[in-house]
């Protein structure tokens, strides 16, 4: 830091004697104007007597006297015109205000608005040069030619035209009002203000001759510049810093230790802590408040230069006292540890080496005394166990949960005994979000070295691999279900055809008059409502057949308000939040009606009477994303939709199991426990997650998280499979075709035989893929279509499929499968075109889709 350069010092000039009088004092007399009044009376008392008692001397001495008043009138105009007299005015030679202003030593003018000066005391003569009123000149005639103070002067004189007060200081290279070159210069300040007086407005000037105090000041930074000056070269580092480490000073020695620029170098902009690697940056921030005796806190630690270089130092703190302006600021000396001498050269360096692996360990270390206080730190143990775990504080039993303080206490009574080999001990930290350690405690091997310390604590945290093992075993369990439910489904399905398809072979011989047509009705409709259910099994396993498109959850939960207050009922309050510019997302809108209905009906049956369901939606940045606390969640944008209620909540142990398929808190009858298992199938896939938060008493929240989906080109749309059933209403469903039937299970195959035989199709059977290539080879290819199941030993059906286009590329085929299209699809080419049929499926159903193959 450097100052200006330094003033040339002149010698003390003597104050100049003042006298009591002022060199101008042209404030209006009314003595004047009173012997004017007189002399004008006098003479007209004369006139009129002479007019009274003579008759023609009396008229020419009358004529005589009006013209002697007139020239006094005339006199008296002219002198009101000069301002010689002035009407009204009293006195002011013989007030105390007058003689403050005669007497005060700075030098003081008073000028009308036209500049003229009305007053001027004697020390504006001594600090113009002014030896009488004749050669006092306003500040605006003597300084407006002077080049080093014309602008100060013309700025105070606009201020004064505009009736405002003003100051400027100036230098001049000699004393103002000297006649010689020789005087030394001189600093001065000039000011202007308004008065008001009886005669109208005036300006007061003063000019004071301020050099003494300049003088003053620039000792004083010139005095400040040196003591900047020692503490930049010093032989150690320093800064002061800020509560939160911002650097307000740094000195030249630790700038150029650090690589910093002071030149580019701001105050309280960047930061100690930018210059400390994280382990030392979170020790530094522990030992903040811990002082010796004397209130200067120690810590050893590296710093990291501009350059990258690590630079061994010891910091010396102390804080501001907090009667101090800046308070909060912390003073620190740096001292280098890197140039000790030769003699102490090997030991420092052994104590640098110790406190750089100290500090920059990954793990947590702390040395602690026999009652579990921590005596030492790592920057690692900061992060790790928070502020609560201070040096001295609370003992390391207090920061972990109260299960867990029993077996650290047992470990710190091993460490004491000096035993070896003391198991780990895993515990939860007493902190927000819970964070899991794993802590290793070793005795210390010199327990009489005079510090106390009894053990060794080691700690690591383990947090994120808890949650990736229970993130694993929740996924092994729920993938178990989910193939187990999976298998049973597709069995199933195979015996729901076989039931639908007997059934329809009997309603075609039985008309509705007759006694076992009601009852052909009821096992087919049981039939529709257990497909109903492997279809919920099948979405809890994510194997049932979407068709997703883009939308708008805004949209859709507005079209579904109607029905979602019907199945609220009429005790319920249902709201609806959304946020504005809802992201778009691909989802089987079919199937998310479904999760929506699901989860109102659940949030209303948890509710014994009256209550309130919410649905809110709203985008979800990906940064955002952390803040949720799901480590499942994967870091990316989501629109986020959240169905809340304000029911009876549930416990830890229920929400757990909450998407297992057949579990349910409800009572016998009333709920099947597939509802929630098909919303987390649905999502799961629909690539997006759902979550559940509840508290007993305080209701329950389930959040869903659906990617955003960025649209690119629009692709056109697959006809549905409901549009093709329509369509078939109308259409002629026979044929004389020839099809290929291929499918494992016998009554199956039979049943769809004899359905498409019945159409007119001339049909062949296979039990497998290898029979069905033995049959096609018989055929010599002749083969219109190709109906298949798509699970089958030896040869499933997308290897069927490839190895018959090899022969004919051209060939149409149909899937026939009780799992999604997509479980299959992903296993063949790109750009293989099939039709697919899901199980189960009615006879007609399998008619209108061969059909409907044929004719593309």
């Amino acid at each position: 830091m450097h100052g200006a350069s330094p003033v040339e010092q002149t010698a003390p000039v003597a104050p100049t004697p003042l006298s009591d009088k002022p060199l101008i004092d042209r404030h209006p007399d009314s003595t004047g104007v009173r012997r004017i009044l007189f002399l004008a009376g006098f003479l007209f008392v004369f006139a009129a007597t002479l007019a009274l008692f003579g008759h023609v001397y009396g008229a020419i001495a009358l004529l005589g006297i009006f013209g002697l008043l007139a020239m006094v009138g005339i006199a008296a105009v002219f002198g009101l015109a000069l301002g010689l007299l002035q009407f009204g005015f009293k006195r002011m030679d013989q007030g105390i205000a007058k003689a403050f202003l005669d007497d005060l030593p700075t030098g003081t003018l008073v000028t009308d608005r036209r500049g003229r000066v009305v007053y001027a005391n004697r020390a504006y003569g001594v600090r113009t040069g002014a030896q009488s009123a004749g050669e006092v000149r306003t500040l605006e005639r003597l300084l407006s030619r002077e080049p080093e103070a014309s602008e100060a002067i013309y700025r105070l004189a606009n201020l004064a035209q505009e009736g405002m007060v003003g100051q400027e200081e100036f230098r001049l290279t000699r004393e103002l009002g000297s006649r010689t070159a020789e005087t030394s210069p001189r600093w001065y300040r000039a000011s202007v203000r308004p008065l008001t007086a009886e005669n109208g407005s005036l300006q007061v000037w003063q000019i004071a001759d301020i050099t003494p105090e300049r003088e003053e000041q620039e000792s004083f930074f010139r005095d400040l510049q040196h003591a900047i000056d020692y503490l930049d070269h010093a032989p150690a580092g320093f800064f002061a810093a800020d509560d939160s480490g911002r650097l307000g000073y740094i000195n030249a020695t630790l700038a150029e230790w650090l690589r910093i620029d002071l030149a580019s170098f701001k105050p309280y902009g960047p930061s100690i802590f930018d210059y400390l690697r994280e382990e030392d940056a979170a020790l530094l921030r522990r030992t903040k408040h811990i002082r010796d005796d004397s209130g200067i806190s120690s810590v050893d630690l590296d710093l990291v230069t501009s350059s990258g270089q690590r630079l061994p130092v010891r910091l010396l703190r102390n804080f501001a006292p907090a009667g101090e302006r800046l308070k909060g600021v912390t003073r620190t000396l740096v001292l280098n540890r890197v140039g000790a001498g030769e003699q102490e050269q090997a030991l420092r360096a052994a104590e640098v080496r110790f406190t750089r692996f100290f500090n920059s360990s990954p793990m947590a270390i702390a040395a602690l005394d026999a009652n579990g206080r921590i005596a030492r730190a790592n920057g690692a143990f900061g992060r790790l166990f928070g502020e609560g775990a201070a040096i001295g504080a609370q003992p390391i039993m207090d920061c972990v949960r109260d299960e867990n303080r029993e077996a650290i206490r047992q470990a710190l009574q091993a460490a004491a005994r000096g035993q070896a080999d003391i198991p780990p001990v895993d515990a939860e930290l007493l902190s927000e979000p819970v964070r899991s350690t794993r802590l290793y405690v070793s005795a210390n091997a010199d327990i009489h070295d005079g510090t106390g310390e009894v053990a060794i604590l080691y700690g690591v945290d383990i947090t994120q691999q808890r949650t990736l093992e229970d993130q694993f075993a929740k996924s092994q369990k729920m993938q178990a279900i989910g193939n187990l439910a999976g298998g049973i489904a597709h069995d199933f399905n195979n015996v729901l055809t076989i039931i639908t398809a007997s059934v329809d072979f009997l309603l075609l011989n039985h008309r509705s008059g007759d006694p076992s047509f009601q009852d052909l009705l009821l096992i087919k409709q049981s039939a529709n409502r257990a497909a109903s259910l492997v279809r919920q099994l099948l979405a809890y396993s994510r194997r049932q057949t979407m068709r997703p498109k883009m939308l708008n959850l805004t949209d859709v939960i507005a079209d579904m308000h109607l029905l979602l207050k019907r199945i609220s009922g009429d005790l319920v309050k249902l709201e609806r939040h959304h946020a504005r510019d809802l992201w778009p997302v691909m989802a089987d809108i079919g199937q998310f009606e479904q999760v929506v209905t699901n989860l109102v009906q659940n949030a209303r049956d948890a509710m014994a009477t009256q209550g309130t369901v919410t649905i809110s939606t709203r985008n979800v940045s990906a940064a955002e994303v952390p803040g949720f606390g799901y480590g499942e969640l994967i870091e990316a944008d989501y629109v986020l939709m959240e169905v809340s209620d304000t029911g009876s909540g549930m416990p830890a142990d229920v929400a757990e199991r909450i998407f297992e398929p057949f579990f349910t808190t409800k009572e016998i009858g009333k709920g099947t426990g597939l509802g929630l298992s098909m919303v987390y199938g649905i999502v799961k896939q629909s690539g997006g997650f759902i979550f559940v938060e509840s508290r007993q008493g305080e209701g329950t929240v389930f959040r869903i998280f659906l990617p955003r989906h960025i649209p690119a080109e629009i692709a056109a749309p697959r006809p549905e499979q409901s549009g093709v059933q329509a369509a078939g209403a109308k259409m002629d469903l026979s044929g004389t075709a020839s099809i290929l039937l291929v499918e494992d299970e016998d009554n199956v195959r039979a049943g769809n035989v004899r359905a498409l035989k019945m159409r007119g199709y001339d049909v062949h059977e296979a039990a497998s893929g290898l029979e069905a290539l033995d049959v096609m080879e018989e055929l010599d290819g002749k083969v219109d279509l190709v109906v298949s199941d798509v699970v089958m030993p030896e040869m499933d059906g997308p290897t069927l499929l490839r190895e018959m286009r090899k022969v004919r590329p051209d060939l149409k085929f149909i899937f026939v499968s009780g799992y999604a299209e997509d479980a299959f699809a992903k296993n063949l080419p790109e750009g293989e075109k099939f039709g697919f049929l899901p199980k189960p499926f009615s006879l007609r159903d399998l008619a209108v889709a061969v059909k409907e193959a044929l004719e593309e």
